[in-house]
């Protein structure tokens, strides 16, 4: 399941204890809008991991043969032959055109006979349910979305899922999968559901905090599918692999399939980073998940800090931690907080694939020096990650990052370019928080990070 995480707080003030369905940046999208046409992306720009394939070779086997809750699995599972996707339910207008563009990556880049097929009809081996977030969150709470076995539709779910018929443990081979998505969030909410619960849906079913370049981890940083997960799918519908192989049949296998898909993966040293241990992913969580209080957030990101510092880490998981500490002190301690941005920017900054990270933190630090005045550094700051956040389609990081551009133009006396970059980030706002009022809100949110608006009252 896609975890409902806070969103990444792309402003200073944006971070607070509020439920997640409270929070603008899920908003759902209305039919007309008096707002810029919302703009979408067209063209993906996947970049092929570069890693070595022996650290590939480790994280195919604990994605394949594990859950996320730690569970081993005994046998591979995977569809064998075509597979056929139905959308159900009430699916927003957004959410065809971003299928119909996942499917055609998937058939080019992961080598997966996979296409749609009508709403009504025989059987569909994927089945896409448009539901309620409130039909979500009966079932599971900390749920954005999530993606189950042997059903295909809400109510056949409601109906086995105490059984052992959605036990994803006894599959031997996927025959029938049902993904359930909100209909009423974000275009780009919906976007990143199909991504990630499709993924699942066709291959691996755990996710790891170590992999710093992959949907296939519940940090949810990067929200479309990556040329490193495209790997792992590719190599999980290799033809040398078939449904109810074991751990050991897989694995004798993985190195020629990972030598004939990512040939240059095998004269690249391992980084061989260690495992998470479980409090570590818990107090994430509870740092960033819904239901806990304000004082619980903080204590929990203030332990995972600790046991990442106590586990040795030095890449992203030590950045991440710093960077939860940071965006829940932003409200109650914003110096604190500032160090922490700059703890996790600084350790982003030497640790490869993570230049999606640094933008967000770019988002933090630049909207402090907005907060304090500084156009030049806040903009200095913002410069090189706009384009990152348009490679990786993440439109609501696009659109933050653009306001906070024209803030610090206005801040800077350049108010007509300030307006050209304001209006311009409205569409990109549109797909990436929904509703025209959270748009507003996001905008207003942004403004009121100026010096600007204390002197104007």
């Amino acid at each position: 399941m896609r975890r409902a995480l806070l969103p990444l707080c792309l402003a200073i003030g944006a971070c607070t204890g509020a439920p997640q369905e409270d929070v603008p940046s899920r908003a759902a999208m209305p039919e007309a809008s008096n707002l810029p046409p919302m703009k979408a992306f067209s063209v993906a720009h996947p970049v092929p991991p570069a890693r070595s394939n022996r650290d590939i070779y480790r994280d195919f086997l604990e994605l394949s043969f594990q859950l996320e809750s730690g569970r081993q699995l005994e046998r591979f599972s995977r569809f064998e032959g075509p597979i056929s996707i139905r959308v159900a339910g009430s699916p927003p207008p957004s959410l065809m055109p971003d299928l119909n563009r996942l499917v055609s990556r998937l058939r080019t880049e992961a080598g997966i006979d996979i296409g749609r097929v009508p709403a009504r009809g025989g059987h569909a081996s994927i089945t896409i349910e448009a539901v309620s977030r409130a039909d979500i969150r009966q079932f599971l709470p900390k749920a954005a979305c999530f993606v189950v076995p042997n059903v295909s539709s809400l109510q056949e779910y409601r109906s086995a899922r105490h059984s052992r018929q959605t036990n994803w443990s006894d599959l031997i081979e996927r025959d029938r999968i049902a993904i359930f998505v909100p209909g009423d969030s974000s275009p780009q909410e919906v976007r990143d559901c199909l991504h990630e619960e499709l993924a699942q849906a066709l291959g691996p079913l755990n996710d790891l905090y170590r992999l710093p370049d992959s949907v296939f981890n519940d940090d949810n940083v990067h929200a479309v599918l990556t040329g490193f997960d495209m790997l792992i799918l590719r190599a999980y519908y290799a033809p040398e692999l078939q449904s109810g192989m074991t751990r050991q049949q897989v694995a004798s296998r993985l190195p020629a399939i990972l030598t004939r898909l990512n040939p240059g993966g095998d004269s690249l040293p391992p980084r061989a980073l260690g495992p998470t241990p479980r409090p570590w992913v818990r107090a994430i969580q509870t740092a960033l998940g819904p239901g806990a209080t304000s004082g619980q957030r903080r204590r929990a990101a203030l332990e995972a800090l600790s046991i990442a510092r106590s586990q040795g880490w030095n890449d992203h998981r030590l950045a991440f931690s710093h960077f939860a500490l940071g965006r829940l002190t932003q409200m109650t301690d914003p110096e604190f907080a500032l160090a922490q941005f700059q703890a996790a920017e600084a350790i982003y900054s030497r640790t490869p694939g993570t230049e999606l990270h640094r933008a967000y933190s770019a988002s933090q630090l630049a909207a402090y020096a907005i907060s304090r005045g500084r156009s030049a550094e806040a903009l200095q700051l913002i410069a090189p990650h706009m384009g990152i956040a348009e490679r990786h389609e993440n439109a609501a990081l696009l659109a933050t990052l653009m306001m906070l551009q024209a803030e610090a133009l206005d801040l800077a006396g350049r108010a007509a370019e300030a307006r050209a970059v304001r209006l311009d980030s409205i569409g990109w706002a549109r797909y990436g928080f929904g509703a025209d009022w959270a748009v507003r809100a996001k905008m207003s949110e942004i403004s009121a990070l100026s010096p600007r608006m204390e002197t104007n009252g």
